[in-house]
């Protein structure tokens, strides 16, 4: 043991020693390059120089000189390079000190602004509570008391400007009109006060459309009047059409309902949120028009509207706006939530190109889609007025429909063999949520003046023939003739001319 710690203690002896040394080679090192040797440089060139020549001089005074200059070239870059090292060292501990300062200011400024809103709070409380307690047989019952400011402006206008408002609605006997005449009126309405012209079919679709979903799509090449027919049925039904314009760069909810700005303390409202609390105060029929909504991914910034509509219990579609509750947050709000009501539809018009997105099965499957290609005729209709239509009184056209007008037993019975081809080529089946909407599309487009399986043509071309747009169709050729030659067997002889015209123009693409 004794011997082994006389080793160790002489082996960290002769470790540092060699230490030591390694240093102070270093140093002399630098001693002589920069001092000891300099001397030795100079007496050397001293004693070369006695035998040069002129020519020798020449070559010695330009080779010096390249020598000199790369020697200050090369600590002046040494130079600039720890001049920069400090500046940036400097500049880092100066930004830290700023972005603390920053966020000390910061958090003051919303402490201020808290005890600011609490001042405010009690005096406009206090002022609202003895103007009560002195006043209160003046005081309308149905008056809002003012507790402080709010964080929804935009919304609080709509408050005020439906306060004492009477928002029932009184139709006339000539408002009360069927489906039939509701298609006609408006077609008339649109030619003779909008010089806007639609077919009969394009706007049995749309009405039958809403009966099956309150999400409607209209597709179609540009200026066929996708964005002016919810246009034209707002001026119809006495209420413009709130017109939101999508933006390319809507990634979620917020950038279509706002967001509470924790700095502020406020909500930034968009328009798309005020028009949607608007329709919580009304009975009339009400659109909201999302303009060119496949700009940004509808099933991202749409997506909880996409959800909460596929709930039976229509007491549950609620939207969350902000997470707690406040007295002076807008009068309709639930628990910081807005309900959807029944007397509103999303209508969004798309374009197909270059510039927006492919609009998804989970989209297509919950909405109903109106194709638009062609613009319609010139109708020559006589002058008519817009109507007053209560959502209640278009439920009940609706409910009358589809008790006078259900599927026929033939027509389920094809629309099952159908399916059943289909699935088995394809791979493709109708699904319940598919076969819902089709049961209630086609009786209302029945008692708008249309045939069932004008009706079905159409349903099952836009729902299920036009996934077949993403399978391998260059080797379903064999079947794609197949299933034309089922349809005009089950239905008649060219009768689903939009399902065969689809066929058709597939396997004409592959």
């Amino acid at each position: 043991m004794i011997e082994f710690a006389r080793y160790y203690i002489q082996f960290i002896r002769d470790f540092f020693a060699n230490i030591g040394k390694f240093f102070k080679t270093i140093f002399e090192a630098f001693a002589d390059l920069l001092f000891n040797d300099i001397g030795v440089y100079l007496s050397n060139l001293i004693d070369a120089s006695a035998k040069f020549g002129f020519g020798d001089w020449l070559i010695a005074i330009l080779i010096l000189g390249i020598n000199m200059v790369f020697i200050v070239f090369f600590t002046l870059k040494i130079y600039q390079m720890l001049r920069v090292y400090i500046r940036f060292v400097k500049t880092e501990m100066d930004k830290d000190e700023l972005l603390e300062e920053v966020a000390l200011l910061t958090q003051k400024t919303v402490e201020l602004a808290d005890e600011k809103n609490k001042i405010l709070m009690l005096k406009l409380g206090g002022a609202s509570a003895s103007s009560t307690l002195t006043n209160k047989e003046e005081q309308p019952k149905n008056a809002p008391q003012v507790i402080g400011p709010t964080r929804f402006a935009k919304l609080t206008q709509v408050d005020e400007a439906y306060r004492n408002v009477i928002t029932s609605i009184q139709m006339t006997p000539e408002d009360t009109v069927g489906l039939p005449e509701l298609v006609n009126r408006f077609i008339n309405f649109s030619a003779s006060r909008l010089n806007l012209y639609y077919n009969e079919k394009i706007i049995r679709t749309f009405f039958a459309g809403m009966a099956s979903s309150k999400i409607l799509i209209l597709e179609g090449i540009s200026g066929t009047g996708k964005t002016s027919l919810p246009y034209a049925m707002g001026k119809f039904f006495g209420h413009d059409s709130a017109i939101i314009s999508v933006q390319p760069s809507w990634r979620d909810r917020a950038e279509m309902i706002g967001y509470l700005n924790e700095f502020t303390k406020k909500f930034n409202e968009t328009d798309f949120l005020k028009e949607l609390y608007e329709t919580t105060y009304r009975e009339d029929l009400n659109f909201i028009v999302l303009d060119e909504l496949n700009l940004a991914r509808i099933e991202y910034y749409f997506a909880e509207f996409l959800s909460i509509m596929e709930m039976p219990n229509e007491s549950e579609w609620k939207i969350d706006v902000v997470s707690d509750r406040q007295p002076t947050d807008p009068k309709h709000f639930i628990d910081g939530k807005i309900l959807v009501p029944q007397n509103l539809w999303f209508v969004g018009t798309a374009n197909k190109d270059d510039s927006t997105f492919t609009i998804t099965d989970k989209v297509y499957d919950r909405a109903a889609s109106i194709v638009m290609n062609a613009k319609a005729a010139f109708v020559d209709a006589p002058y008519s007025e817009n109507i007053t239509m209560s959502y209640e009184y278009l439920k009940t056209l609706y409910d009358e429909a589809w008790k006078a007008h259900p599927i026929s037993p033939k027509a389920l019975d094809n629309l099952g063999k159908l399916d059943d081809f289909i699935a088995q080529k394809f791979k493709i089946t109708f699904g319940n949520r598919i076969m819902k909407q089709i049961k209630l599309f086609t009786p209302i487009y029945v008692g708008c003046g249309g045939s069932e399986y004008e009706a079905l043509d159409y349903m099952v071309a836009r729902k299920i023939l036009r996934k077949f747009e993403v399978l391998n169709l260059p080797f379903l050729q064999d079947e794609l003739s197949e299933l034309i030659v089922l349809l005009d067997k089950l239905f008649g002889k060219n009768v689903f001319k939009e399902c065969i015209s689809f066929l058709t123009d597939l396997k004409k693409m592959n």
